[in-house]
């Protein structure tokens, strides 16, 4: 492939996202991202507080689920567990995955979108979980009994739907694939419960991409060529 072919490759898979985010960080900086800004601090703070002698459990109580827990316990402690840092990961991971795919997602679909993809992700590892134990482990998509206990907090699941949602939206095909075949490859290295609810909420958002193209609005995606318009001016439904 030729340095021209390189870069109109370059141009049409990463452009349009490429000239939103830059367009938007150079106009607003760091007013771009407030929903991410204020997703880091408070993981920020759950990493800090569940460190301490005093805060661990209540930290446990607002945000962490388990495939043992009753289901309404469970969708109750969902919406702070994307923030609660897993125990056995180091917590810059966590806070360099939110910076980074929700800071992208925001400025290109808006906030409340990239709430929304993430949530539908996380939501659809949890229900997961639930499946895959009651497949056992025997099941090609089943899960030991062990894993009714693991604490599953943290952002991955809805950073890694979120990519997918993103690369759909400006068209980045090749870079969705690749996020894809690397979550693939994890469960087949490594056959855990983390990797296995990230290929459900891939599936989650590709079923969530489907129908927002089979019955969303026309202008659901980012045109080729140009850059599309900022998040917060696109149409509704965008």
């Amino acid at each position: 492939m030729t340095n021209s072919s390189l870069r109109r490759f370059a141009r049409r898979e990463w452009g349009p996202l490429f000239w939103t985010i830059r367009d938007s960080l150079a106009r607003d900086k760091g007013r771009a991202i407030p929903m991410t800004l204020g997703a880091v601090c408070l993981t920020s703070v759950f990493q800090i507080v569940q460190n301490t002698s005093w805060g661990f459990q209540p930290v446990q109580d607002l945000g962490s689920v388990k495939a043992v827990d009753p289901l309404w316990l469970a969708l109750l402690r969902t919406p702070l567990s994307l923030f609660v840092p897993a125990l056995d990961l180091p917590v810059w991971g966590a806070l360099a995955q939110i910076l980074l795919v929700f800071g992208i997602s925001e400025i290109c679909v808006g906030w409340w979108r990239t709430l929304v993809v993430g949530y539908v992700a996380t939501l659809a590892g949890t229900t997961y979980a639930r499946i895959g134990l009651s497949l056992g482990p025997d099941h090609p998509f089943g899960l030991p009994v062990s894993d009714r206990v693991v604490n599953d907090t943290g952002p991955s699941a809805a950073v890694v739907g979120l990519a997918i949602y993103v690369c759909w939206r400006y068209r980045a095909y090749l870079t969705g694939a690749l996020v894809i075949l690397v979550m693939i490859g994890e469960v087949l290295i490594k056959d855990n419960l983390a990797g296995k609810e990230h290929l459900a909420a891939i599936a989650a958002v590709m079923v969530l991409c489907v129908m927002r193209a089979t019955w969303g609005p026309r202008r659901s995606r980012a045109p080729l060529g140009h850059s599309p318009p900022p998040a917060s001016s696109a149409p509704p439904g965008a």
